[in-house]
């Protein structure tokens, strides 16, 4: 038998097989890592609703998607919206500060409204002006993108969740960096409408696990092929 590779082609391949594998391997543990998150989200929020104190004292990767009660006063003055779509339409979640019984300030995602329902006036009957007790999600919004469009000041219009803006424009002091995103019990009239909170992970680890082990694959049948052809494997 034959068996006469080419050092330096040989060496190079070894190099990119193991690279291949390697990056194969890492996809494979992202997989179990996204596997994990998404359960962990799932459980925190298939489980009864916890206080504030509570979730303040926790560790914000643990916080995450956990529901939240707490009873306080929403102060409409200083609503803000953020522009967003929802089925191709154009929307606006109402972003209202709500301050506890306890001093504590948060923000709260009341839901979307559609553009006629932009004006508070539209929706009056919505705004308690009395304390309430209410149920939602804490979240920690994205920070804004490179391509973020600046937010409408005139309008109070904003396209990201940017906390520390729209804190900062109403000299709002958060209680921590969070929005709690209201369930979807009705408001009056309809509007804002809650229950907007979205648990959505994109998980392709596994495909680009099989894309990367098959391209090391690939790159071995390359290299024995190449090495037949040049009989330099060869069965005598």
């Amino acid at each position: 038998m034959t068996f006469r590779p080419y050092p330096g082609l040989t060496i190079a391949c070894a190099i990119l097989f193991a690279i291949l594998c390697g990056l194969g391997t890492w996809q494979l543990e992202r997989l179990q890592w996204k596997l994990a998150l998404i359960a962990t989200v799932n459980g925190h929020m298939a489980a009864p609703p916890i206080s504030l104190d509570r979730l303040l004292a926790m560790a914000p990767d643990d916080a995450q998607y956990r529901r939240v009660t707490m009873s306080g006063r929403f102060d409409h003055a200083k609503e803000a919206y953020v522009f967003t779509t929802d089925a191709g339409a154009a929307v606006y979640h109402v972003l209202t500060p709500f301050k506890t019984g306890e001093g504590k300030l948060l923000m709260v995602d009341r839901g979307e409204v559609p553009k006629e329902k932009l004006d508070p006036a539209t929706r009056a009957q919505a705004n308690p002006q009395a304390d309430v007790t209410l149920t939602g999600v804490w979240r920690v919004p994205d920070a804004p993108g490179l391509f973020t469009p600046p937010p409408d000041m005139a309008h109070r219009i904003w396209y990201s969740r940017d906390l520390a803006a729209i804190a900062a424009t109403d000299h709002l002091a958060l209680s921590a960096p969070v929005v709690v995103e209201a369930d979807a019990t009705p408001n009056p009239g309809g509007w804002p409408k809650g229950g907007q909170t979205v648990v959505s992970f994109r998980n392709q680890h596994l495909s680009y696990a099989v894309t990367w082990y098959g391209l090391a694959i690939v790159l071995l049948g390359v290299w024995f092929s190449y090495h037949i052809s040049k009989g330099r494997i060869a069965r005598n």
